[in-house]
């Protein structure tokens, strides 16, 4: 297994806990960032600053099994259907089943701007947001854990 980081998206905190908590466990952790972002990691790629490259290149790497930290709704989708597990941020663990709904509301969102309204962009990161990661991603790295260990 392998956690894929959407290192233009990901908050540095979020990025250093899921860091130490592959190390710790022996999990290969690899930071994907276009050439505008500064990142430190042992494992990193770094692609063209096109819009899309970061996330096209975690899906083109990927493996069935493999978890991807991301807030993009897109990357998400396609993570889910290569058989990988998303999660963002903020600690929402992405599935299939709520993936059509999420997918909608983005659309109708993007549709909404597009002709001339206005939308919020993401709250100010909290605490909260913060710890709620650090359980989920351990949550769910444990969930991984317990499967492989049933197989």
């Amino acid at each position: 297994m392998t956690i894929w980081i959407d290192g233009d998206g990901c908050p540095k905190g979020a990025v250093r806990f899921a860091i130490e908590t592959g190390e710790a466990r022996e999990i290969k952790v690899v930071v994907v960032t276009n050439i505008h972002h500064e990142l430190s990691a042992a494992h990193r790629i770094i692609v063209d600053g096109s819009s899309q490259a970061v996330d096209l290149a975690i899906a083109n790497r990927m493996r069935p099994g493999d978890v991807v930290i991301t807030q993009d709704i897109g990357l998400s989708a396609l993570v889910l259907s290569r058989r990988g597990y998303a999660i963002s941020p903020t600690g929402q663990e992405y599935s299939s089943e709520d993936m059509g709904l999420i997918l909608e509301l983005r659309e109708a969102a993007a549709k909404h701007r597009r002709g001339g309204g206005r939308t919020k962009g993401p709250k100010k990161r909290t605490a909260e947001d913060e710890t709620r990661f650090q359980l989920a991603l351990i949550e769910l790295l444990d969930r991984i854990d317990s499967k492989r260990n049933d197989e």
